[in-house]
C-alpha cells in the first residue's frame, strides 16, 4: 500500500483497507488452520511411532501399521514388502502361530532385487514418488480392486541394509509427486524398520526357545504353553482336542548298539517320519530322551487314533539308514487321549494336566501289552 501511495501519490480508502484486512485475516486464518492441522498431524503420528515401538509380537506390529498408519496419513493403501531369504521369516513365524490370511498387504519378497529400487553403487536408495505404475507397482499393491493413483515406495533401511519397502498409495494423482520432500516419510520408515528388525530378531529368540535343538521339532515348553492356549480355544469354538505321547522301542538298545550319534540319527529320522502324517495345525515336540508327543486340533478320539496309527506304521515301515551305513528297525508305542467336549467349569490347566495324564496311562499300557502298538484311554 505504501508503494502504491508513493506512485500514486493518494491515501488508501476506507473500501481498499478493509478489503486488505479481509485478506490479510484469510491468510492469517490459513496459516494457524495449517498450523493446527500439521500439529495434528505430527501428535498422531507420535502416538503411533510410541505404539509400534511398544508392539511385543510381529502380529502386533504389523497389525497396528496396516490398521493405524492408513488413518493418520489419509492413504488409501498401505503395504509392506520384506525380503525374506529362503522364507526363513515366514516359516518361523508360521510356526509360532502366524495366520498370514490375516495380512493380505504383507508381501514377502527373496532378495534385494525384487523392492525395484534403482540403487547406486555406495548409495542407499532413496524413496521413489510418482504416478502408479500397474506393472512395475503391482507386486508391492498386490489386492485387487485399490484405485491408486499416485505412490511412495519408501526404503527399510537397518544399518545401510535393505530389508524391504513401506509402501504408500493414494487416489489423489498430486499426493507423492516427484518432487514431494521425503524427509518426513524416510524418519517414518526408518522406524518401522528399526521396530521390525526388533521384533523379528526376538521373534527368532522365541523360537529357538521353543525349538528342540537336535530334532528341529517344539520343545516341551512349547507344548505347555500350546496346550493350554487350545483347551481355551476349544472351550470357546467347542471342537474337541487330542494328545498322543509316543516312545521310541528299546531306545537304550539302540544307543548301546550304534553309539549316541547313531540315536541322534534315529531320533532325527523318527521326528520326521511323524512330522509326515500331521497337518499343519498340529504340534509336534520332542518331550525328553526318545518321547515325542503330538497336540492334534479339532480331532476326536477315533481320528487321533488312527492317525497314531499311520504315526505307528511310517515308523517301523522301513528301516533307518545312519550316515555310516548301518541300518537299524525302530518301532514306536502310542497312547492317544481326548477331550471331546471342555466343560467351562474346570480350568484349562486342570485339563491340560488330565488330558497328558491319560495320554501317558495309554502309552503305559502300549508299553506293557508288547510295544509297537497304538492305544487310547479308556475312562
Amino acid at each position: 500500500m505504501e508503494i502504491t501511495q508513493k506512485i500514486t501519490g493518494k491515501q488508501p480508502t476506507l473500501a481498499e483497507l478493509a478489503a486488505e484486512n479481509q485478506s490479510l485475516r484469510a491468510r492469517l486464518a490459513y496459516l494457524i488452520e495449517q498450523a493446527e492441522r500439521n500439529h495434528s498431524i505430527m501428535t498422531r503420528h507420535q502416538a503411533f511411532d510410541l505404539e509400534i515401538v511398544g508392539a511385543a509380537s510381529f502380529p502386533e506390529l504389523i497389525g497396528t501399521i496396516f490398521r493405524t498408519l492408513p488413518v493418520i496419513s489419509d492413504l488409501d493403501a498401505v503395504t509392506l514388502s520384506l525380503v525374506d531369504v529362503d522364507d526363513d521369516i515366514r516359516t518361523v513365524m508360521e510356526k509360532l502361530g502366524v495366520d498370514f490370511a490375516d495380512f493380505p498387504n504383507l508381501v514377502f519378497v527373496p532378495d534385494t532385487e525384487s523392492l525395484t529400487f534403482e540403487i547406486e553403487p555406495g548409495q542407499a536408495p532413496k524413496p521413489c514418488l510418482g504416478m502408479f505404475d500397474a506393472r512395475k507397482h503391482g507386486p508391492q499393491f498386490p489386492q485387487p480392486g485399490m484405485r491408486l493413483q499416485s505412490v511412495g515406495v519408501v526404503p527399510l533401511l537397518r544399518n545401510k541394509r535393505l530389508i524391504g519397502s513401506l509402501n504408500l498409495g493414494s487416489a489423489d494423482p498430486t499426493r507423492f509427486s516427484p518432487s514431494l520432500g521425503t524427509d518426513f516419510i524416510e524418519h517414518m520408515a526408518s522406524i518401522i524398520a528399526i521396530c521390525l528388525e526388533n521384533v523379528i530378531s526376538n521373534e527368532m529368540l522365541k523360537y529357538m526357545g521353543l525349538t528342540d535343538a537336535l530334532t528341529g521339532v517344539f520343545n516341551r515348553r512349547y507344548v505347555d504353553r500350546r496346550v493350554l492356549e487350545e483347551i481355551a480355544r476349544a472351550r470357546r469354538q467347542s471342537y474337541p482336542v487330542s494328545f498322543m505321547y509316543i516312545d521310541i522301542d528299546h531306545f537304550k538298545r539302540v544307543n548301546d548298539t550304534v553309539g549316541h550319534g547313531g540315536g541322534d540319527e534315529v531320533l532325527r529320522e523318527v521326528a520326521n517320519r511323524i512330522k509326515a502324517e500331521l497337518r499343519l495345525s498340529d504340534a509336534l515336540a520332542r518331550f525328553g530322551g526318545e518321547e515325542f508327543v503330538v497336540l492334534l486340533i479339532d480331532a476326536d478320539l477315533e481320528s487321533a487314533t488312527y492317525v497314531g496309527e499311520r504315526i505307528r506304521a511310517g515308523i517301523a515301515a522301513s528301516m533307518i539308514e545312519l550316515s555310516h551305513g548301518v541300518k537299524v528297525s525302530i518301532t514306536a508305542s502310542v497312547g492317544v487321549s481326548s477331550l471331546a467336549q471342555v466343560p467351562g467349569d474346570v480350568s484349562p490347566e486342570e485339563q491340560a494336566t488330565q488330558l497328558i495324564e491319560q495320554a501317558d496311562e495309554a502309552l503305559y499300557q502300549a508299553k506293557e501289552g508288547g510295544r509297537n502298538r497304538v492305544i487310547r484311554y479308556a475312562a
